[in-house]
């Protein structure tokens, strides 16, 4: 059964279903942050990893509260972008042996995620905005905030705490 199966029939479905894949995507999510932080040797980066592993907790409870607002039992789907990004991230932590170079890829890593939850989260957030769910929005919004956030503290970590630099020496 493809992505755009004949159980996705409408607007309303597409976002459910959409919404089906975050929820299964975050929850993956908290299963690859703690190993992530543990190969980390940088302390900024295993701290912002273990900082974002609790937002993404708060961030399944708020779809939780999404599902509750369309009145739909809490469930994911699976996401094979997010296999795929996870699998690839321990590949990668697999082939790396200079520490320094590990943690770059680390980084690297953990934006390939958070670009693909911000994409995701845009998307939901257009079509919620369209379905007139704007109860929903909020909650989407904060999630997509976070992300974001996210993004830009693993760019400082790369750039302005010297990740980058040091793993080019």
């Amino acid at each position: 059964m493809g992505l755009f199966s004949k159980g996705i029939q409408t607007m309303d479905d597409l976002l459910l279903h959409g919404l089906h894949d975050i929820y299964y995507a975050e929850q993956e999510i908290t299963k690859a942050l703690p190993k992530m932080a543990d190969q980390a040797t940088n302390r900024d980066l295993a701290q912002g990893l273990k900082n974002h592993l609790e937002e993404t907790k708060k961030q399944i409870e708020r779809l939780d509260q999404v599902f509750k607002k369309l009145g739909k039992t809490p469930q994911s789907t699976d996401c094979p972008a997010i296999d795929g990004l996870i699998k690839e991230a321990d590949n990668t932590a697999g082939d790396v042996e200079d520490k320094s170079v590990l943690d770059a890829a680390i980084i690297a890593n953990a934006q390939a995620v958070e670009h693909y939850e911000i994409a995701r989260y845009g998307t939901l957030i257009a079509w919620a905005e369209e379905l007139g769910h704007d109860d929903i929005v909020r909650f989407l919004t904060t999630n997509l905030d976070e992300e974001k956030a996210a993004n830009t503290k693993l760019n400082s970590v790369a750039l302005r705490k010297g990740v980058n630099r040091k793993a080019a020496s």
